[in-house]
């Protein structure tokens, strides 16, 4: 944990967030220079998904593993604080569900689109680039924090998080983020090469990071109690709609186009 502004604290987590947001940034900026969107459409496209983002990652923890928070606690679903010994603390948000999130940025899309009228396959084909290499940096937050650990490697391999216990177990944060990275060069790859309708690349996205997150949840540790003795846990449910998603993109738009394919094209 970091101190910044006094007794303010700051942690990895928050950190390397704020740095994934900035990174994607970077690259969705020259995207959109290169491609000669005003930048004015970048700034609100910023704000869309940050919000989105947030607010969507925030529900979906709570609808998702915690619902009852909805009436026992409302106000810690929003804001940092939590009730502690009959007064609330600062706790920082301890809750954000990365499928929340995706939902929550796919609705910003739609609002964003509605205001600039951009294409929404043309826009989330450019967010599918930069998405994982977000991701990335996310989870590597999760790996300072100890926090989404892995299972006991059973062995002497792993690595020990020793604000839990002593056991050696999967560092399931660093093999999705170094999963995520992997797909975020692939994407960028095929955005120099991409000659398919709107839509395909943010199909192969989907399929490629939600197939990822379902074969590293098996590693994981269960977040909740519910999820004990489940075939699959909630993690996994819910990656296998967006791969579904995917696999109908590709399918749908798996047919070649000219490279001089108008903005509004494709939605």
């Amino acid at each position: 944990m970091a101190k910044l502004f006094g007794t303010f604290p700051v942690r990895y987590y928050g950190l390397l967030f704020a740095m994934g947001i900035a990174a994607a940034y970077y690259v969705v900026d020259r995207m959109y220079k290169k491609e000669g969107i005003p930048l004015e459409h970048l700034e609100r496209l910023a704000i869309y998904v940050v919000l989105g983002t947030f607010i969507g990652a925030r529900l979906g923890h709570f609808l998702f593993y915690q619902p009852e928070y909805f009436w026992k606690a409302p106000l810690e679903i929003f804001l940092p604080i939590a009730k502690i010994d009959g007064s609330y603390q600062f706790v920082g948000f301890g809750g954000l569900a990365s499928h929340g999130g995706a939902l929550g940025i796919l609705i910003a899309v739609i609002l964003y689109c509605r205001k600039t009228r951009l294409s929404f396959l043309w826009v989330v084909d450019r967010l599918a680039i930069v998405a994982p290499l977000t991701c990335a940096f996310i989870r590597m937050g999760n790996f300072m924090n100890s926090e989404i650990i892995g299972k006991p490697t059973e062995g002497s391999y792993g690595v020990i998080f020793q604000r839990v216990d002593n056991i050696p177990r999967h560092p399931t944060q660093l093999y999705e983020a170094a999963s995520y990275l992997v797909i975020f060069v692939l994407m960028a790859f095929l955005y120099r090469k991409n000659n398919r309708p709107h839509g395909f690349m943010f199909g192969i996205f989907l399929i490629l990071l939600f197939t990822a997150r379902f074969c590293i949840e098996f590693f994981k540790e269960e977040q909740v109690a519910f999820e004990q003795g489940m075939t699959f846990n909630m993690g996994q449910w819910l990656s296998i709609p967006f791969v579904l998603v995917g696999v109908a993109l590709m399918i749908y738009k798996n047919k070649p186009v000219p490279a001089t394919v108008k903005l509004t094209n494709g939605s």
